[in-house]
């Protein structure tokens, strides 16, 4: 008995430890997962950060904050064309490639290299778009895209763009993640993470998506990895409700869904008391903006109300999901301050495997669903005051060989180009970016970036210095060292900026 009555005894004791040290222990790991929270954007010095902590609501995570030096950016909207479009066939005008269409790849540039696909001694492949300049800053633009002819002084392109991936999902999450592998957090969680967001009643980091499938990395690309999960994207869809189960279920009204949820968060903020668990704050944020969403997302989602000569301007069918509805959906949402809009569009992997993936008919099928939209986009964000302040970005997550690709030594049935991380193009618009501007170069071929190369930390570190962030100091204590978008690389690409 006084065996079984010592070993409760110490039992009980081992359980009030670990209490004591959960809930009252000021270095507990509660209060220093909190404390990394509150802390902010990461670039606060001690004295700064004290300030942020008093000055940032627990239960509020999205309250906005100021950047680290005067933005040009407000928000931004990226348009990532999932698959990778040809910039040979679109942007990077190599006249010289068309003078080895058909010949042999010359073996200096296989030897040493892999290729997700080509094998053996693939053909040169001369490009397909009949380029011209436009606009007064002579933008080559091919006829892949003549309404984005209409806007190339908007534009600023990187063509000297650079990855260190030639699969799509590692390369994805490198574009949008900063790293190849799963668990980090996407640009737009960093984003929402230094800035909060601008409305209340909206997610602060909106996704949209179209061409039918999600992209390769999965919804990795707008996860906000090892941030507090109330920074990851929120996924809406195009038909139906636009966020599953934001409507209120059946017999339950408005009135009666809010009580249930003030239930729920009481005992959230019981529990937060108990043992500062960060993400308790997070859950109870997010109760919370489900519930205002009920009323902001519909009406936000609602293109019906748009005149029909915006819905013709962006070639929308009000019925029905596309990416083109998905362009009018960003304007509306950055209208409302939504502060990092999201738009994937699958299908842009033109292999030469079949008539849909391929240069001749399947890339400019794509460019036919898309050009119209992204021209209409920048033209009415323009005349609407919002483009000077909003960062638009376009581009895959790499670029398409100079040679046609091949299997197994074989030359396929369709005009192809497989995947190439040596040299590809962006552009921007907007948001403190030049207008009318090209940067880098690549060979003659556009095999290589050769002049102002651009690596994919590089845009990242200037997409986050046009929103008012030094890059380097946009940070997260996870893991005893502090993380960033960039990694341990990155350079403003100053060049581009206004």
């Amino acid at each position: 008995m006084n065996k079984l009555l010592r070993e409760l005894q110490e039992a009980a004791l081992q359980r009030e430890t670990r209490r004591h040290f959960l809930h009252t222990c000021s270095t507990g790991l509660g209060a220093m997962a909190l404390s990394s929270t509150l802390a902010g954007c990461g670039f606060f010095d001690k004295k700064e950060e004290k300030q942020a902590l008093g000055a940032t609501a627990p239960n509020e995570p999205m309250t906005p904050r100021p950047a680290q030096f005067s933005p040009k950016a407000k928000r931004v909207i990226y348009i990532h064309m999932a698959g990778s479009p040809s910039q040979l066939e679109l942007f990077d005008y190599k006249p010289e490639l068309m003078k080895y269409h058909g010949k042999d790849c010359p073996q200096a540039l296989l030897e040493g290299k892999k290729f997700a696909f080509i094998r053996g001694v693939p053909k040169m492949l001369g490009p397909q778009g009949k380029f011209a300049q436009h606009g007064q800053s002579g933008a080559w633009i091919s006829d892949y895209l003549p309404h984005l002819q209409t806007v190339a002084d908007e534009l600023t392109f990187i063509k000297s763009m650079h990855t260190d991936q030639f699969n799509h999902a590692p390369a994805q999450l490198l574009m949008h993640t900063g790293n190849a592998r799963l668990g980090r957090p996407s640009i737009g969680s960093w984003v929402t993470y230094g800035l909060g967001s601008e409305n209340d009643n909206l997610p602060g980091f909106i996704v949209l998506a179209s061409g039918g499938k999600q992209p390769d990395a999965g919804k990795s690309v707008w996860g906000s990895g090892f941030l507090p999960t109330v920074y990851q994207g929120v996924q809406c869809r195009t038909d139906g409700d636009p966020v599953l189960y934001v409507s209120d279920p059946k017999g339950m009204n408005r009135d009666i869904r809010k009580q249930t949820i003030d239930a729920i968060n009481d005992i959230n903020r019981q529990q937060y008391e108990e043992v500062k668990d960060p993400e308790i704050l997070t859950r109870i944020s997010q109760y919370e903006m489900a519930f205002k969403m009920q009323m902001s997302v519909p009406d936000a989602m609602d293109i019906k109300s748009e005149p029909e000569y915006i819905l013709n301007a962006y070639g929308v069918d009000p019925n029905k999901g596309s990416f083109a509805r998905n362009c009018l959906l960003a304007r509306r949402l950055v209208e409302r301050g939504v502060r990092f809009v999201q738009l994937f569009d699958w299908g842009w992997d033109t292999h030469g495997t079949s008539k849909d993936g391929s240069i001749e008919t399947g890339l400019r099928d794509k460019c036919n669903e898309s050009d119209q939209a992204v021209t209409a986009l920048l033209k009415d964000l323009k005349q609407r005051g919002l483009l000077d302040e909003t960062l638009v970005v376009w581009g895959g997550e790499f670029g398409r060989t100079p040679m046609q690709e091949n299997r197994d030594g074989q030359t396929l049935p369709f005009m192809g180009r497989d995947h190439h991380l040596d040299a590809f193009t962006v552009w921007m618009a907007g948001g403190g970016v030049k207008r009318g501007f090209s940067y880098g170069e690549t060979d003659d071929i556009g095999y290589y970036a050769t002049k102002d190369k651009v690596h994919v930390h590089d845009l990242q570190a200037t997409i986050l210095h046009l929103l008012g962030f030094d890059h380097t100091k946009l940070t997260y204590q996870f893991q005893g060292r502090p993380f960033r978008l960039t990694d341990v690389a990155g350079k403003v690409v100053k060049p581009v900026l206004a």
